[in-house]
C-alpha cells in the first residue's frame, strides 16, 4: 500500500504559518541581523574640523565686536562734539569780540580782558540802527507772508488739481534752481527800473517773493497727503479753495513753519538785492548797516561784531520758538 502523504505545514496553516515560513526564510538569507540595519558611518572629519575651526574664529571675533560695541557710542559722540565745537566756535568768538576793545578784538583769549560795551553804544548811537532793523523785520516778515501764501495755493494747484501742462509748469519752476541771482541781477533791476520800484519798498519785497523751493517742498508735501481727505471733501460739496483752506493748510503747518523760518532768515540776511536796489539810507537794512562799518582801507571789526551779534539775537529767538515745529516738519506726517 502506499504511504500517506504527510500534509502538515512545519509552522501552521494559513496566512499566520505563511508569515512565519516567510520570515524564517529570510532570515536565513540574510543572516541574523538582516540587510535593511543601518551601516554605521565613520566620522566626517573635514566636517567637523570645519565646524570646529568656524565655532574658534566665533569666539576670536566675538570680543572684538563687544570692544567695537562698546566704543562706537564714544567714538559717535566724540565726532558729534567736534562737529558741534567747530560750528559753535564762529559765533562765540563773535559775541566775545563785540564785548572787547578795538585792540583786543583779535586777541586769542575768548573771555575778554577788558569788557566794554562802547560798541553797541557806537552802532545804536552813529547809525540809526533800530530804523535799518525795523527795516529789515518790515521787509523779512512780508515776504514771508506773502510768499507762503501763493506758494502754498501753487503747490497745492501742482500736487492736487489736474490740467493741461501741469508737469511742464512744474518742470518750468523746478529749473529755476540752476539760475542764481548773480546771474539774473542786472536784468531783473532794469525790470524793476522800468517799473519804478527803484528805492521804495516794493522793490525790495516783489522780486524776493518768489522762490521754488517753497514751491517745490509744498508740492512734495501734499502729494503725501491721502486723496480719500480730498475725495471725502468734494463729496461734501467743498470746493478747491474749500479744500485748500480747511483741509490742506491745516494738515501743513508744520511745512510751513519751517518754510516760514528759511524765508525770514533768508530774506533777513539779504545783502545783494537790497544794496542793488536801494541807494536811499532810510531803506537800508541791516546787512548794509554792518557792511558800513568797513571803509576801504580799514575796518571796524569790534564794531561789526557787534552790530552782527544784535542781528544774530531774533533769529536765534525765530529758532527757539519754532523749533518744534521744525522738527516735527522733519518727521513723516504719518498719514499713509
Amino acid at each position: 500500500m502506499p504511504e500517506p502523504i504527510d500534509q502538515t505545514v512545519p509552522y501552521g496553516t494559513g496566512l499566520a504559518g505563511a508569515a512565519v515560513s516567510g520570515i524564517s526564510y529570510l532570515a536565513t538569507i540574510t543572516g541574523p541581523y538582516g540587510t535593511n540595519r543601518p551601516r554605521s558611518r565613520k566620522p566626517d572629519v573635514t566636517r567637523q574640523m570645519t565646524e570646529q575651526t568656524a565655532q574658534a574664529h566665533s569666539e576670536a571675533v566675538q570680543p572684538s565686536r563687544k570692544k567695537f560695541r562698546r566704543l562706537g557710542p564714544v567714538l559717535l559722540f566724540f565726532f558729534i562734539a567736534v562737529l558741534a565745537i567747530l560750528t559753535v566756535s564762529p559765533l562765540v568768538w563773535m559775541v566775545s569780540a563785540s564785548f572787547k576793545p578795538g585792540d583786543e578784538t583779535f586777541s586769542p583769549n575768548i573771555i575778554p580782558l577788558h569788557w566794554t560795551l562802547e560798541n553797541f553804544q557806537y552802532v545804536f548811537t552813529a547809525l540809526p540802527f533800530w530804523r535799518y532793523m525795523l527795516n529789515s523785520f518790515f521787509v523779512a516778515g512780508t515776504i514771508t507772508v506773502v510768499a507762503l501764501w501763493f506758494h502754498s495755493m501753487a503747490g497745492f494747484a501742482l500736487a492736487r488739481l489736474r490740467f493741461p501742462g501741469r508737469d511742464v509748469i512744474f518742470l518750468a519752476i523746478f529749473s529755476t534752481f540752476l539760475v542764481s541771482l548773480p546771474v539774473i541781477i542786472v536784468p531783473l533791476f532794469i525790470l524793476v527800473r522800468q517799473m519804478g520800484m527803484v528805492n521804495n519798498y516794493a522793490g525790495l519785497i516783489i522780486p524776493a517773493i518768489f522762490n521754488a523751493f517753497g514751491i517745490f517742498l509744498l508740492r512734495q508735501f501734499y502729494i503725501g497727503i491721502p486723496s480719500e481727505l480730498q475725495e471725502a471733501a468734494v463729496i461734501d460739496g467743498a470746493s478747491y479753495f474749500r479744500i485748500y483752506w480747511s483741509v490742506m493748510l491745516p494738515l501743513s503747518r508744520p511745512i510751513l513753519a519751517a518754510l516760514a523760518v528759511f524765508f525770514f532768515l533768508a530774506n533777513w540776511n539779504a545783502f545783494i538785492w537790497p544794496l542793488t536796489i536801494t541807494n536811499d539810507r532810510s531803506l537800508w537794512v541791516v546787512q548794509i548797516a554792518i557792511a558800513s562799518f568797513r571803509q576801504q582801507y580799514s575796518a571796524s571789526w569790534n564794531y561789526i561784531m557787534a552790530g552782527s551779534t544784535i542781528v544774530a539775537l531774533p533769529t536765534l529767538l525765530l529758532f527757539f520758538i519754532f523749533q518744534r515745529q521744525l522738527v516735527e516738519s522733519i518727521k513723516t506726517s504719518g498719514l499713509k
